[in-house]
């Protein structure tokens, strides 16, 4: 492909928006008002563009709610599952490891979770998608525990009060300061492993996540 046919097709995908421009557009909609109102007209009004520029990039609406739906699994499923494998010296630093998600929304979305779980409320389809997301995130957890010795029983009762504790954060849609959340943070990690982080494992937490425990003083 020559240099002119290059730069002509830069300036369509341009004018046309992008991909994930719509898809970003699109999430922010269903994040404020609900998937009702993800709407291509409501999208090309959103971004200034042609109800026209839409189709360059999606068939149709079903086509765009389709990739919203793999955007929250590789995100919010994909890391639970990561961070669930990610290297740790403990249990508790692995434990902490999925914490990591509850704190950084570059790993874990929130609202998003929220959204989605709104929408299943309508959808049998996303019904189905959430409860598969659901066995995916705890078994992944429970292989955490078994990791470090939990027999199946156990690790699948210590995985489960880790995540729904979680969800139900979620779904309470709880506010809580950081400085709150990280005081917290010990206990929680003893109620749901039977032993205390050690400090230089919450240290390194918090460093992580900006937080130290003079800030507060």
């Amino acid at each position: 492909m020559n240099k002119a046919m290059n730069k002509n097709m830069s300036n369509e995908s341009g004018w046309r928006g992008s991909p994930d421009l719509w898809l970003d557009a699109a999430g922010e909609i269903l994040l404020e008002s609900g998937v009702e109102a993800v709407k291509i007209a409501a999208l090309a009004k959103k971004l200034k563009l042609s109800r026209t520029s839409f189709y360059w990039f999606f068939q149709d609406r079903e086509e765009l709610l389709d990739a919203l739906v793999q955007k929250w699994k590789d995100k919010n499923t994909g890391s639970i599952i990561r961070q669930s494998q990610a290297y740790a010296d403990s249990l508790a630093e692995a434990t902490l490891n999925v914490f990591d998600c509850w704190l950084d929304k570059t790993l874990f979305d929130s609202r998003f979770e929220f959204a989605m779980r709104s929408w299943a409320l309508q959808s049998k389809a996303i019904l189905d998608e959430v409860q598969r997301a659901d066995t995916q995130r705890l078994e992944a957890l429970t292989h955490m525990f078994i990791r470090y010795g939990f027999e199946e029983t156990a690790a699948d009762v210590h995985a489960r009060t880790l995540y729904l504790v979680q969800i139900g954060y979620i779904s309470m849609q709880t506010d809580e300061s950081l400085e709150i959340r990280m005081k917290r943070i010990p206990e929680y990690i003893k109620t749901f492993t039977g032993k205390y982080p050690k400090q230089n494992e919450l240290e390194r937490f918090y460093f992580k996540h900006g937080y130290t425990e003079t800030s507060a003083e």
